[in-house]
């Protein structure tokens, strides 16, 4: 049976250590700052997405890796008598998938996953790979078992803003005005690999943030404890810590893991943006 490796575009926004841990490859996405083009989580961070924004009142734009990028990784590890299991970010947000898939039918025992989501909710499958892996499960019932619990993974995000969205062109201009005035924090959900508008939260970031965490977990008995992700553009530390305090408070999760939003989701959802992200039962 040959050994698997993982590999995934960086906008499953995993830390390093977590990365490591799972022995992944980590491709990044392009991000252009005008006309230069940095690699995500390589030659920009979040922080430099912000301060461009400032700067400018323009998002940069993100670009896909290429199918060339694809093969050439992948290739390396088959090469070696390797398997590979590959980890996108949905296919409705970026054309990686179909150049990732492109890239694998010239090789053989390279496996590519849709995951039909984003940010650690695409970083769960990668962990979920590594356990498998671990396991001694072969490359393709590694891949079935993702595709299957893919669609149990619960992903939302609480925004504090809308002028990212607005400036992507997602949120009209007038409700991106009456949200900012009214103070409303808008929840939005991963469903069917689409980023929809879910509940509203109204009043401080502490206060949305709280009201939101109660409202993904508690008084729920559909949610697999294994392990959850607290992913945040850069949310205040103390914020971050009263938000662990309370998901210990609301459900008995095994792990608690605090990631942070990479360019990719941070240049449509602005600073300090925070999500819950775990599979359901």
């Amino acid at each position: 049976m040959s050994e698997t490796k993982i590999t995934c575009d960086s906008t499953c926004d995993l830390t390093d250590e977590l990365y490591e841990r799972c022995g992944a490859e980590v491709m990044p996405l392009g991000v252009y700052v005008g006309e230069e083009l940095k690699r995500d989580g390589v030659d920009i961070d979040p922080f430099g997405v912000f301060e461009y924004v400032d700067k400018t009142g323009v998002l940069p734009k993100t670009s896909a890796m290429s199918v060339q990028e694809y093969y050439d990784t992948f290739k390396k590890y088959t090469d070696q008598g390797m398997s590979v299991i590959h980890i996108n970010i949905s296919s409705e947000f970026s054309s990686c998938y179909q150049n990732a898939c492109i890239a694998a039918s010239e090789l053989e025992n390279v496996y590519v996953i849709d995951s039909r989501n984003l940010s650690s909710g695409s970083g769960h499958l990668v962990m979920r790979a590594h356990e498998m892996a671990q396991e001694g499960l072969p490359a393709a019932q590694i891949a079935d078992e993702l595709n299957r619990i893919k669609e149990k993974l619960d992903v939302s995000f609480v925004l504090q803003t809308l002028n990212y969205l607005q400036k992507g062109g997602r949120c009209p201009s007038v409700v991106a005005l009456g949200a900012n005035i009214l103070k409303l924090r808008p929840e939005i959900e991963v469903i069917n690999g689409k980023m929809t508008v879910g509940k509203k939260y109204r009043g401080s970031m502490e206060k949305s943030i709280s009201d939101y965490v109660r409202g993904r977990l508690q008084g729920r008995d559909d949610i697999d404890t294994k392990r959850i992700f607290i992913t945040h553009s850069h949310v205040p530390d103390e914020l971050v810590a009263k938000v662990k305090e309370l998901v210990k408070e609301l459900q008995p999760f095994d792990e608690i893991l605090e990631t942070y939003a990479g360019c990719t989701v941070s240049s449509h959802c602005g600073p300090c943006c925070l999500g819950v992200l775990f599979f359901k039962k």
